[in-house]
């Protein structure tokens, strides 16, 4: 069971993995778990609900179409909002206490535009920037892309522009690539191709591990 730390501070937990990793089943349980433990949480995802995010979301369903460099200054923006927003920001949540859940951070920005771009110029971009919070806390669900493509074509009738197995493939060495860049992050890989409730364990405890400092 989760002690509660001296600090009234929340924390940032962030959901990185390719598409059909199971981010959602696993945010939803973590939530579950938190709710459970008595703290307060709230849960939000990248892109947002701003002008930003939906042109985000517009450009991710191939019907508008921008240069790699375009798209990771728009992810940097959007989380810039979404981290000093006054209603529901990251900043806000955090300083009242209160566990954020992200779906996606900075970590699918260096990865998936750094991919096509400068990585450095990216991470930088938003690893310098005053207005956007270090996670306390990734969890990286790894799914090959194969049994990804398995379940992507098993729940959904629709794909984004980086749904394909070769995409996801070189988005999935991304990430590793990424994360070799941030080696005083917290970051967790868990393999996300076992049951869901043994998946759901380890990051409870990974979890536990941050909220009681």
């Amino acid at each position: 069971m989760v002690k509660r730390s001296n600090s009234h501070r929340g924390r940032l937990i962030v959901f990185e993995g390719i598409d059909g990793a199971g981010k959602t089943t696993q945010i939803e349980l973590l939530e579950q778990y938190l709710r459970k433990s008595g703290r307060p949480v709230f849960r939000t995802a990248e892109p947002t609900d701003s002008e930003s995010g939906k042109m985000l979301r517009e450009i991710l369903s191939g019907n508008v179409s921008r240069t790699s460099e375009e798209l990771a200054v728009l992810f940097t923006l959007d989380r810039i909002f979404h981290n000093v927003g006054s209603e529901n920001g990251i900043a806000k949540m955090l300083a009242n206490g209160v566990d954020v859940i992200c779906d996606r951070y900075y970590y699918s920005t260096i990865a998936y535009q750094g991919n096509e771009t400068d990585p450095a110029w990216v991470a930088q971009m938003n690893l310098d920037c005053p207005s956007i919070a270090k996670p306390d806390l990734c969890i990286f669900l790894d799914l090959s892309a194969e049994e990804s493509m398995k379940r992507i074509e098993a729940g959904r009738s629709k794909r984004e522009i980086f749904e394909t197995r070769e995409r996801l493939e070189q988005v999935r060495r991304a990430f590793f690539n990424a994360f070799e860049r941030l080696p005083d992050e917290n970051i967790r890989i868990v393999n996300a191709a076992r049951p869901i409730a043994e998946i759901a364990d380890e990051i409870a405890a990974l979890t536990d591990a941050i909220l009681s400092k």
